[in-house]
């Protein structure tokens, strides 16, 4: 005599028995991005998230309680990567030029990886106020590293003088703004458009600096 074969539980359901009591943050982050990915912001819900989960939505709230929440996750696993992936950068080299252009690098393939994402992030809205007190921070530290590289090509001559500050700002910020325009199925590809930020960055490091004549001392009055 054979056992009956026992039918499956139909396709997003999850099977009966204990409900999940944990969700694992980085799952949510996943389920968050798919939804950005398919969507855009106004796709992303408690309820999608749920299901891409396959969750109910009443165990998704006992975690995550708003939507605001559901980015504010996606957010700190995305901040936490591109920090880590920053700093190690730096380590891998002492060369200004070249910290410099591995940061381009790395600036312009999370562009384009977080693109349905990144614009929120970095404008801080529509984050929960924890989340963007947070982000107010992260930004500034962030921002920091960019400067503090910024800082070390002036001082070997390979970016202009001036205040490094804007300097970082205007380099991270065309950076960011990739996330804006790109689109995959445009003839620019990652590759091509790490390359054009690369050439772009190399042009001003080797570009000739105007040397400024010291200043001559005033001749000595006669007495």
């Amino acid at each position: 005599m054979t056992a009956e074969r026992q039918s499956e539980p139909p396709q997003g359901t999850r099977p009966r028995g204990r409900p999940r009591l944990e969700i694992d943050p980085d799952a949510v982050a996943d389920a968050v991005a798919e939804l950005f990915a398919e969507g855009g912001i106004e796709a992303v819900s408690i309820l999608d998230a749920a299901e891409k989960l396959s969750v109910s939505r009443a165990t998704l709230y006992r975690t995550v309680p708003t939507k605001e929440h559901l980015l504010g996750i996606l957010f700190e696993r995305s901040t936490g990567e591109l920090t880590k992936a920053a700093k190690a950068s730096l380590k891998e080299t002492s060369d200004p030029a070249e910290r410099l252009l591995g940061l381009v690098r790395l600036q312009v393939d999370a562009a384009i990886r977080m693109r349905r994402y990144m614009p929120v992030f970095f404008g801080g809205g529509d984050l929960p106020p924890e989340v963007f007190e947070r982000w107010h921070k992260w930004s500034r530290e962030f921002e920091d590293v960019w400067v503090g590289v910024v800082k070390e090509n002036m001082k070997a001559g390979l970016v202009p003088d001036g205040d490094p500050v804007v300097t970082a700002r205007l380099m991270l910020g065309s950076l960011i703004w990739i996330s804006r325009w790109y689109r995959p199925s445009d003839k620019q590809t990652p590759d091509s458009i790490a390359k054009a930020a690369v050439d772009l960055i190399q042009a001003i490091q080797t570009a000739p600096r105007a040397t400024t004549a010291p200043k001559r001392k005033p001749a000595a009055k006669k007495k």
